[in-house]
Formats: C-alpha cells, sequence, structure tokens
C-alpha cells in the first residue's frame, strides 16, 4: 500500500533513541522517551497562500527531522508505526554536516 500526504502534511518514521546514555547506562524501555526525531518518509505538494498559489513545502523525503513531543498523529501503515503532521509541526532540518560532526 502506499500513501500519498495532502496538502503541507508529512509522513515521518521515528528515529528510535540510543539504549544507553554517554556514560554506558543501559535505559529501560519504561524509562525512555518517544524520540523527537525522525526521517521524512513522504510530503504532500505543499500550503496553498492566500493569493491561491502552491507553496512548496520546506522538507523533502529523505529529511531528518526534528519535531514536538506530542506532534502528529500515530498511524500504523504496513505494520509499522508512523506519524502524520503538518509541516508546521516540524521544528528545524537535521543537517547531514551536524549528525557526522556528533558522532565523531
Amino acid at each position: 500500500m502506499t500513501f500519498r500526504p495532502l496538502h503541507d502534511r508529512i509522513l515521518v518514521r521515528r528515529i528510535e533513541a540510543e539504549e544507553k546514555t554517554a556514560g554506558g547506562i543501559i535505559i529501560p524501555d519504561t524509562a525512555k522517551e518517544k524520540p523527537q526525531e525522525g526521517e521524512v518518509v513522504a510530503a504532500g505538494p505543499g500550503a496553498r497562500d492566500d493569493s491561491g498559489q502552491l507553496r512548496p513545502l520546506d522538507v523533502n523525503v529523505g529529511d531528518r527531522i526534528l519535531f514536538g513531543k506530542w506532534s502528529g498523529t500515530e498511524i500504523r501503515l504496513n505494520g509499522e508505526d508512523l506519524l502524520i503532521m503538518k509541516e508546521s509541526d516540524v521544528m528545524g532540518i537535521i543537517e547531514a554536516d551536524a549528525v557526522a560532526r556528533n558522532a565523531a
């Protein structure tokens, strides 16, 4: 099954958080918070502005994003838990340079 979001909505797959802290402490499932980071799986064409022109989205499929803790609506699609949210729920895009720099 394929899914195509409408207007300024995006489909997001959560990126799971680390199982251990930086100090090596293993975090049990009961103490974990839902990750606020995800990857855009699908995006709508964009929203219309006041003049009726289509304004394309700033996020693209494949972007790694940061969103609010309570953002979006959880759905299950093809056995996978995903989120549908508006582009306005996205706080920012995580650039590949920053991800590589933090991993080093």
